[in-house]
């Protein structure tokens, strides 16, 4: 079978597509063809050597959709998606026409989406879910900001706490692209890092936010922890620019808030999946939606595509091992 292959830290000029022994499953796992799957951020990352687990030789790649080919019979044909924290760094990951999973990890995509679609949810959504609902306990009725709504993660964030039932502000530096949840629900605003407390609180009248979900971290901690209500909880996932941070310790007591912190990569592909799984009745319903695919790549494309993630393409980069395009 064909594969992504990296055996060394770089740009994605380092990928080269290889052809690979036909897999085979054990006991407890299956085999899924995969019919698209999406490159995030984090899969360039991890060809560029920032992952500090990843173990090489390595196929990248960590969310797919595709169909069971091999592994119980009661799953052979069966249309399923995945994401893992593992996928792709300490095992081989979806950039390939095939992919060998724990049974445990099998799930069935919503038959609303699209293989591309499906392909496209993973990372985003299940980060989302996990720093919203398991980290924060985002409740109906809360107020929550989102830091960079139009991205990825926080166009998901959006869509998950509007299902909950909760009042959505959600800042970026650049109004909102065509298509993000933000611009259709919730309250907007372009601030930049040392603005938006100030905009936060008059956006509620002074009390500030419950949740604050930063998908900036490190240059955007300080205003984020500003932006906290009391018994605020701030969430927060990612690191840009600065890695550490202060903060007035007697304020943050004062005010008896919490910071969390989550990483997906914790989430192995049958953790992942039970994520995925409560997540399904929102696609369903059509409460949940995946952001644009934005370009589609044959698998032999594979470099190019990484380039365009690089580069910051807005929407989905997907991968089709099978499409010729």
């Amino acid at each position: 079978m064909k594969a992504v292959r990296f055996t060394r830290h770089g740009k994605p000029d380092v990928l080269s597509i290889e052809d690979l022994p036909d897999l085979s499953p054990g006991a407890g796992e299956a085999l899924i063809r995969i019919e698209a799957a999406s490159i995030n951020p984090s899969d360039v990352k991890n060809v560029q050597g920032l992952m500090e687990q990843t173990t090489l030789p390595r196929t990248p790649g960590r969310d797919f959709a595709g169909i069971v080919e091999a592994g119980p019979s009661e799953w052979i044909g069966a249309e399923v998606w995945g994401t893992g924290g593992d996928t792709g760094f300490t095992r081989d990951g979806s950039h390939a026409e095939r992919i060998i999973v724990p049974v445990a990890s099998l799930r069935r995509k919503p038959s609303t989406l699209s293989f591309a679609e499906a392909a496209s949810v993973g990372v985003n959504f299940v980060t989302a879910w996990k720093g919203l609902v398991e980290g924060a306990d985002l409740r109906a009725g809360e107020t929550v900001l989102i830091i960079a709504a139009s991205g990825g993660v926080g166009n998901a964030a959006v869509q998950i706490a509007r299902r909950i039932g909760a009042r959505i502000i959600g800042t970026d530096r650049r109004a909102p692209r065509p298509g993000a949840a933000i611009a259709e629900m919730g309250v907007s605003l372009l601030a930049d890092g040392a603005g938006i407390p100030a905009a936060v609180r008059e956006a509620t009248n002074g009390r500030g936010a419950d949740v604050v979900l930063d998908c900036v971290g490190g240059v955007m901690f300080r205003p984020a922890l500003d932006c906290l209500a009391l018994r605020g909880r701030l969430v927060e996932m990612s690191v840009t620019s600065a890695r550490e941070v202060t903060f007035n310790l007697a304020d943050f007591y004062h005010n008896e808030n919490r910071l969390i912190g989550i990483d997906t990569l914790k989430l192995d592909l049958t953790a992942s999946a039970g994520i995925l799984e409560v997540l399904r009745p929102g696609f369903e319903t059509g409460d949940y939606r995946p952001a644009p695919i934005a370009r589609r790549f044959a698998l032999h494309d594979a470099v190019a595509a990484y380039q365009a993630v690089a580069a910051g393409e807005q929407g989905r980069v997907v991968l089709c091992p099978f499409e010729d395009r």
